[in-house]
């Protein structure tokens, strides 16, 4: 399948959750044998070089750092490649090239909205509704479609995915018990972690924060006031590998994130055999994951978390959960590939 992929920037520009999905989407895609070509705004040098291929991946220029000239140019850039399917994100420049492209292409449009691409208010209405199947990470991302316009005959819930076999590649880490993964930024809401931490201060527990960022010294000056700093290890912005080690060695994983479209960390740590435990947030859909899910609690407030992690402990530890499998990469792609043979 020849399959044209559009985004004026990438995760070359900026490396967003949006941008890393949407690519990741498509090297899947040429792991299996499909033609996929990624337009975008030029990111690597070289005047005369109209394309860059990275891990298999072509990425071909439209415009060199100018939105007009992608606008214009897209359309005509679509209709000499001649596509089966068209696949964008939604951000500016909008869709009203992409569409056009696709038209000219004679293949049906595919938006993939992650819900941070910043999209403006022009991503409303008649926008919204201009692919012929608009994809969204969580139910927390479709009602926002909705809301902006969109029909729910034409959305389309793809979770994230991950590398399953991964986990079962690295060995646990046995130092810890519990574990939060969130960036320290305005959305982290850690503070409701270290009290219900404080809460049992007199138990046995060793915790680890996984993250950095600005609010990374005020919450260890947190932990020190609440006289646990010696039990909670804040081990900074780890790669996949030691993530997973943590994971796997941790009973219980904590996520209390004010905001996250799709809780990805959550799931990985779901995938490594822990029990999740969800504070509700109205701008997170982590709660989505652990809804039907029995190893696992869901949460209002430090006192409930508290009451939580006490009876997580009575939960058999394990180091790898198979009923995650479903959201493996090859499960996930193969739910993309169906989308497309609807519309084709």
């Amino acid at each position: 399948m020849r399959v044209a992929f559009v985004s004026f920037r990438t995760s070359h520009h900026e490396a967003t959750a949006g941008t890393r999905r949407f690519e990741r989407i498509a090297r899947l895609l040429v792991r299996r044998g499909h033609d996929v070509t990624l337009f975008c705004d030029q990111w690597w040098g070289g005047d005369t070089v109209d394309s860059f291929t990275e891990d298999g991946l072509e990425y071909r220029r439209v415009s060199v750092g100018g939105r007009p000239s992608f606008r214009l140019g897209l359309p005509f850039a679509l209709a000499r490649h001649r596509p089966d399917i068209v696949h964008a994100r939604p951000s500016p420049p909008q869709l009203r090239s992409v569409r056009w492209g696709a038209w000219l292409a004679r293949a049906p449009l595919v938006a993939d909205w992650f819900g941070d691409e910043g999209t403006s208010r022009a991503f409303g209405g008649r926008s919204a509704r201009r692919p012929d199947q608009l994809v969204v990470p969580s139910q927390l991302v479709w009602t926002r479609a909705r809301e902006r316009g969109a029909d729910s005959d034409q959305l389309a819930v793809v979770p994230e995915s991950i590398g399953f076999d991964r986990v079962a590649a690295v060995e646990p880490d046995p130092d810890i018990d519990l574990v939060y993964a969130h960036p320290l930024d305005e959305h982290a809401t850690l503070d409701q972690f270290l009290l219900a931490l404080a809460e049992l201060r007199r138990r046995g527990w060793e915790a680890a924060v996984i993250g950095d960022g600005p609010r990374r010294e005020a919450y260890e000056e947190m932990a020190a006031e609440l006289q646990i700093a010696d039990r909670v290890s804040f081990l900074g912005s780890c790669d996949r590998a030691r993530r997973l080690a943590v994971y796997r060695g941790a009973h219980t994983f904590v996520q209390t994130a004010a905001r996250e479209l799709f809780a990805t960390e959550l799931l990985w740590a779901l995938a490594a055999g822990c029990v999740g435990i969800v504070e509700y947030q109205a701008e997170s859909s982590a709660h989505e994951l652990v809804e039907s899910y029995p190893r696992s609690f869901r949460v209002t407030d430090p006192q409930e978390l508290a009451d939580a992690i006490t009876d997580a402990g009575d939960m058999e530890r394990l180091t790898r959960e198979e009923s995650w499998q479903s959201y493996d990469h090859e499960a996930v792609i193969d739910r993309y590939l169906g989308i497309y043979q609807r519309l084709l």
